[in-house]
Parts: C-alpha cells; sequence; structure tokens
C-alpha cells in the first residue's frame, strides 16, 4: 500500500508519500472536537437552568425541551452520516454544517441579548407564579435557534471522527496502530472539550449574562471551523462511496426478489465485480459462509439494476453489519444513561449542599467530576496500559474492541447502580 492514492484538496490525487503525516493532518481536525465540545456539553448541561431562569419553562417543560433537543441533535447526526458517505464528502458536510451551528449560537446570543425577544425578568425563585411566559415570538425563535444548533451539530459530529479516522491508512501497520490512538485522543478530546467549557462557559453565562456565554460560544465554533479549512490543501479526502445503509437495502432487497432461485454450488459463480471495476476506494471482500440467504442477491438472473443484483462484497458488507447487530443494541444501553445525566444530574444538584468548604460549585459543574476521572483514565490507558498490553497479549491495540466495549457496559451499570442508592439516600434526606 505504499503508493495508494488519496483524494486531497479540490480534485487532486497524491501518493501518501507526498502527504503529510497522519497526526498532524488530525491537529486541526482535534482543535475542532475540543470547540465543539466546549460549545456543546457546556451549553446542554446548563440549558435547563437558561430555559427556566431566563425564559420561563417550568422544570418539567425545560426538561423535555433539552432531551428533545439532544434527541434531535442524535438525529440529525443519522442525515449528516448519510450525506457525507452519498453525496458530499466528510469535509465538505463540516463546512457546511459548521457555520449553520455558528448562525444557532449567534440566534440564541442575539435573543439573550435583546429584551424584546425574551419575557420580562422576574425572581423564579419567590415569585414564579407572577412571572411572564414566553410569547409565541420569543418561542418560536427559541425553538429556530436550538434546532438550527442541533442540525449543525449533529452533522458536524457525525463527520469528524470518521474524518480523523480517513487520515491513518488501515493497511500500513504503523498508521493502523496511531488509528487506534487517535480515537483514544479523539475520546479525551471530547471529555476536555466538555470540561474546559463547564469551567469557562458555564462561569460566563451564570455571571457576565447568557448573551455573553452564547457569544462566545459562536465564537469558539468559529474559531474551531477556521483551523480545519486552514489545512484544506493537506487532507486526505475520501471521495463519497454511498451510504452503507442503502446498500444494506438493496442487498435485502435483491435477495428477497430471488428468494426461491437456488444458490450456484460453485460460490466463484456469484456477480463480482473486477478489481478493477470497483468503485475507488471500496475493499473488495470475498465470499464467507453464514447468512447464505443473503447470497441470493448475488445470483445474476434477469435484471442488473442496483436493487435487484448485489456484488458479494455488498453481500458480505450487509452480513458484517447484521452480525456486529447484538453489539450495536447492547451498546445503547450505555447512551440510556446520556439524559439522566443531562437533565437529572443538574437537578439533583440544586437540592443539594454543592459546597466543598468555601467553594461553591455550579449544580452543572458536577459533570466535571466524570469527565476529569474520563480524561485521566484515557491517559493511562493510551500512555501505560496499551503499551503494556500489548507487550504481553500481542494485540496491536492492548486489547480488542469487543473487549474495550464490554468493559466500558460493565462499567456503566456499576455506575448507574451507584447512581440509584446515592438518589435513594437523597430522597430520605430531603
Amino acid at each position: 500500500m505504499e503508493n495508494q492514492a488519496f483524494q486531497i484538496g479540490k480534485a487532486s490525487l497524491l501518493t501518501k508519500q507526498s502527504m503529510g503525516e497522519p497526526k498532524q493532518l488530525t491537529s486541526s481536525i482535534v482543535i475542532l472536537v475540543l470547540a465543539t465540545n466546549i460549545v456543546y456539553i457546556s451549553n446542554m448541561l446548563n440549558l435547563v437552568t437558561y430555559l427556566h431562569d431566563r425564559m420561563h419553562a417550568d422544570i418539567a417543560s425545560s426538561s423535555t425541551m433539552v432531551t428533545n433537543f439532544v434527541g434531535a441533535t442524535c438525529a440529525f447526526a443519522l442525515l449528516g452520516g448519510f450525506l457525507s458517505d452519498s453525496y458530499i464528502s466528510r469535509f465538505k458536510t463540516m463546512l457546511i454544517f459548521g457555520p449553520i451551528e455558528f448562525l444557532g449560537l449567534a440566534s440564541l446570543a442575539l435573543q439573550a441579548h435583546l429584551p424584546s425577544l425574551q419575557p420580562p425578568k422576574c425572581d423564579t425563585v419567590n415569585e414564579w407564579n407572577s412571572c411572564k411566559k414566553m410569547s409565541n415570538l420569543d418561542a418560536s425563535i427559541l425553538y429556530l435557534s436550538l434546532y438550527t444548533v442541533a442540525l449543525g451539530e449533529g452533522c458536524l459530529r457525525s463527520s469528524m471522527a470518521s474524518f480523523g479516522g480517513d487520515q491513518f491508512d488501515e493497511n500500513d501497520p504503523i498508521e493502523s496502530q496511531q488509528k487506534s490512538s487517535f480515537f483514544n485522543w479523539y475520546t479525551f478530546d471530547k471529555s476536555l472539550g466538555g470540561l474546559l467549557g463547564l469551567i469557562f462557559i458555564v462561569r460566563i453565562e451564570n455571571n457576565k449574562g447568557w448573551d455573553y456565554g452564547f457569544g462566545v460560544s459562536a465564537l469558539v465554533i468559529l474559531f474551531g471551523l477556521v483551523s480545519v479549512a486552514s489545512s484544506f490543501s493537506f487532507y486526505r479526502i475520501q471521495r463519497p462511496r454511498g451510504s452503507p445503509l442503502t446498500r444494506l437495502l438493496q442487498v435485502i432487497v435483491a435477495a428477497f426478489k430471488k428468494r426461491k432461485l437456488s444458490l450456484p454450488e460453485n460460490t466463484d459463480d456469484l456477480h463480482q465485480l473486477d478489481i478493477k471495476e470497483e468503485t475507488f476506494g471500496m475493499e473488495v471482500l470475498s465470499h464467507a459462509s453464514g447468512l447464505e440467504f443473503l447470497d441470493k442477491a448475488a445470483i445474476s438472473h434477469g435484471s442488473t439494476g442496483a436493487w435487484s443484483l448485489s456484488t458479494v462484497s455488498q453481500v458480505e458488507e450487509t452480513k458484517i453489519i447484521i452480525r456486529m447487530l447484538p453489539i450495536f443494541l447492547s451498546s445503547l444501553s450505555c447512551y440510556i444513561c446520556n439524559p439522566l445525566l443531562v437533565i437529572f444530574t443538574v437537578q439533583q444538584g440544586n437540592t443539594m449542599n454543592t459546597k466543598l468548604g468555601k467553594i461553591h460549585i455550579s449544580p452543572t459543574s458536577l459533570v466535571i467530576i466524570p469527565l476529569t476521572f474520563q480524561i485521566i483514565f484515557l491517559v493511562l490507558y493510551d500512555s501505560l496500559f496499551t503499551p503494556f498490553a500489548r507487550k504481553f497479549i500481542g494485540y496491536r491495540t492492548g486489547i480488542t474492541q469487543l473487549q474495550r466495549i464490554s468493559v466500558g457496559i460493565i462499567s456503566m451499570s456499576l455506575g448507574m447502580c451507584v447512581a440509584a442508592l446515592v438518589e435513594r439516600k437523597r430522597k430520605r434526606v430531603a
């Protein structure tokens, strides 16, 4: 793979030797990852406070609005992934949707700054019943701004990690090892961004004002986008190869259409394009046993359209995705806990004494605790555990990805058990 070609800049193709090192190529991506998490995590966690104290929404409505906002961000990530895989590159996806997030934050800052676009200020603690609620215009601007941020953040989120991974050649032993390390540090940057956001952005919003907080957030996003755009000429940009979900559906539909046909005795008779004919960057996969009913999609019989005839590579790709479903479904348990962390922890903190001596910790800033532990763990894992495990186990990333997922799921389950015990005691004391 010494002369593997990548798309660089607008359209030219250069060999690996003429490009920058992957670590250099990912440095500006890391800055954008840091910027987006400084902004998103801090504002997401502090949003309940803003909606209740400044926009005069009750706690239940505020919590619902935030969970809907988080859900919309995740849904828009699917849209961004589909667009970047099928029609535009991941780099263009970031350049298109990054400014959209910037505009959403700027709109929130403008609404927080102009008294005419928000309810009159009042004491939400002692005079809640007399506080004027949001007008239809106020609510419309708020919702439009929030979901503009969700659209930009979701589509950015779907591209940043995979675009960083594109800078490494999986077939190069050295770069393959660096790629695994990159994703460790990608997670580190997400946690560090959240930590910095909770320290600085939340402090600005609580002490200087929400307009300052949202305005600074918009500038942080802009800085990250400029950083990524400045290295445009050096990136390894993968051409769009179509959405894996589309190819999966094509294989399933083609296999269903040919469900009554018999498989050939020789699997070499199944439809497979020549390597030279394969789509640029697509790996040619050999036939493997298992899930034989999908092999019927590659039987050459009648129509040759994309929804009637699939290649062996497409069939094997579909098998891989189906085999990963148990891992995917089990991993959902970790993300189900996130809304509790976002909404419930802040509300818990509002009812508890969050002072450490003379230091008062904002309820929103309580999330600093798990973020700090995550940062420390990632540094120790990548710097100490992985080299140690690689030496004794022989696996290039220390332990397998599946083992890492298992440890994560078990840890999350134990954490939620502890959280349940803490909440039980809190309710007893309250």
